[in-house]
């Protein structure tokens, strides 16, 4: 019979063996991402031109050797670009998938509905182009990867209205209008705070169903109250609805535009070619401001090729950059703390300045980038419904932020059209 010194020898060497197997399971076990993101619905191109840029990141760090010793993987599901979706996809991430980290998928509708999950959970949550999101929630976990500024609803129209003020004589009157959906509530509550700011008198403050197919009746009641600027704040099918209804009825302002979200992608711009010329709108990137923006060129080198075999956004100049930046800054943090401790991970973001595809990037202390630094432009001299014209400059002249200007306002808008 063995002795019991030997019994407790072999039982130490069984439990550090069997301890080592389990340290060596783990580490080859995949480090779980997970999100939603809009693959069907109305932002399903923004959302799969983001997907793809989070591949390739995912594929640049598994290429040198991963995370903690653990590959990479995202584990992802449709979210329809539809926000009762989202708790339920989210949950099942967690409870089913087990995924180590979450992030979110594009939009202030599918980022909002995450949120009292990820406080539940103290999740540190990673978040794409969502607008003022964290007003409401105030949660000490939430990042925001949008260089809309520590104010976001404010900064994010702040460049339309300080634009506008530059024109001679200055504007009085401003027709408000958006869709009555989560971002262009938002962003109409900033541009409301610089209309008080600057003592405009508003005409017209509207919002239209998200369903509307008809934007002719809007547009001819908006230039009834004949305002000297509209700002418009919608989602990719109203931006092409109003722009064209515009056209069409011939509206007669100063200033068109300022948040419509899908111009800043390839397909409504071919889409709507020479229709946007003379328009204001938001963009997070032109090549006629390359030089400031070096390095972008390695991302958008990899993202074009593959998008334009996958039939994305071939341009990628706005969201892709940003989505995988996004990544670059969980990659950072998990590196500099050494693992997946959600609290240890939060403290680092809201401490450290990041180097991404898309510059530096501070937090505030409520989540959102320390300084602002979206572009607002004006579209011009667009002929044509080709996308070639769009990669090369000539065609957006940033108007704001000062240090990335490159021309002022073209008014009025409807003497602009060409």
């Amino acid at each position: 019979m063995l002795g019991n010194s030997v019994l407790t020898a072999l039982t130490r060497a069984a439990l550090f063996i069997g301890l080592a197997l389990t340290g060596t399971a783990l580490a080859q076990q995949p480090l779980k991402i997970g999100f939603g993101m809009s693959l069907t619905g109305p932002l399903a191109g923004n959302g799969k031109a983001a997907l793809i840029a989070m591949q390739i990141w995912a594929e640049d760090v598994n290429a040198k050797g991963g995370l903690l010793g653990r590959k990479v993987e995202l584990v992802y599901y449709d979210d329809q670009t539809n926000p009762s979706t989202v708790p339920g996809l989210y949950s099942k991430l967690l409870d089913v998938d087990k995924v180590d980290l979450v992030v979110s998928g594009y939009g202030t509708a599918v980022i909002a509905p995450a949120m009292p999950l990820m406080m539940q959970r103290n999740m540190a949550f990673m978040t794409l182009f969502g607008l003022n999101v964290n007003s409401k929630f105030k949660y000490d976990r939430y990042f925001q990867i949008m260089p809309a500024g520590p104010d976001p609803a404010v900064d994010w129209t702040r460049g339309y209205f300080e634009a506008a003020m530059a024109l001679n004589p200055k504007p009085s009157t401003v027709a408000l209008v958006g869709a009555d959906a989560e971002y262009p509530h938002l962003a109409l509550e900033g541009a409301r705070a610089h209309v008080k700011r600057l003592g405009l008198k508003v005409v017209y403050d509207k919002t239209y169903p998200p369903n509307t197919v008809d934007y002719s009746p809007i547009v001819r009641a908006i230039q009834a109250t004949n305002p000297d600027l509209v700002y418009l704040a919608s989602y990719p099918p109203d931006s092409a609805g109003m722009v064209r209804a515009a056209n069409e009825v011939g509206l007669k302002t100063r200033m068109f535009g300022g948040g419509l979200v899908g111009p800043q992608f390839a397909a409504l711009k071919t889409q709507l070619g020479p229709l946007l010329n003379g328009v204001i709108n938001y963009e997070a990137y032109a090549p006629d401001i390359n030089r400031k923006f070096p390095f972008l060129d390695q991302f958008l080198a990899k993202y074009q090729g593959r998008a334009v075999k996958e039939g994305v956004d071939p341009l990628g100049f706005y969201l892709p950059p940003y989505a995988y930046a996004m990544m670059q800054v969980l990659e950072q943090a998990i590196k500099a703390t050494g693992g997946l401790d959600q609290a240890k991970l939060a403290d680092y973001m809201h401490t450290y300045e990041f180097d991404t595809f898309v510059g530096k990037v501070r937090f505030a202390k409520n989540g959102e980038w320390s300084v602002p630094r979206m572009l607002t432009v004006q579209y011009h001299g667009i002929g044509g419904n080709d996308l070639e014209q769009w990669m090369k400059p000539g065609h957006v002249t940033v108007l704001y932020p000062s240090e990335y200007k490159t021309g002022s306002v073209k008014a009025p808008y409807h003497e602009n059209k060409k």
